[in-house]
Formats: structure tokens, sequence, C-alpha cells
């Protein structure tokens, strides 16, 4: 356990960002899979997408930060991607709730 607290210690800011971004864009899959097993069928629940996009966007800040391409396109896609499910899901649940 010394090894990550020596190794964590010695990252720089920029590195935890991205860390954070990663973790919290792999956390939707975690949720993802408790959820469904709740349920007993696959479910993709509304905090998948915000995790998706808050992840993405951490990612994608982090890899402007590092001048990356390889990964800001896709990161930027993704987040356009997740956005739009957002936007879905928001207008079912209004077109739910004027009926």
């Amino acid at each position: 356990m010394n090894w990550f607290l020596d190794w964590f210690a010695s990252m720089n800011l920029w590195k935890v960002v991205g860390l954070i971004g990663q973790v919290t864009f792999g956390s939707r899959f975690i949720i993802q899979w408790l959820v469904s097993e709740k349920e007993g069928r696959s479910v993709i629940p509304v905090s998948f997408w915000y995790l998706s996009v808050i992840g993405a966007a951490i990612t994608l800040v982090y890899a402007v930060h590092i001048e990356e391409p390889v990964f800001m396109l896709p990161q930027l896609a993704a987040l356009l991607i997740y956005a739009r499910n957002l936007y879905f899901v928001q207008r079912e649940k209004r077109a739910k709730a004027s009926v």
C-alpha cells in the first residue's frame, strides 16, 4: 500500500484531474451493473449519462491541458453524444409529465 501512496503523492495536480475523470467515467459501469442487478434486467439509469458527461468533460479538460488530440477528439465527440442522450431522457420525462 505504501507504493501506492508514494506514487499518488508524486503525481502533479493535472494527473490527478485526469485520474478523477477516468474514475468518474468508469464508475458509470458499476452504477449500471448495480441497477441492472436490482431490476433483474439490463437498465441504463439516468445517472449513467450524467457520469458519462462529467467523466468525459473532466477527461477532455485534461486532454486539452496535455495538448493531446488523440484524446481530445474522441472525448469531445462522446461528450456530445452523452449530452444528446440526456436531452432525450429529459424530453421523454417532459412528454410523460404533460400527459
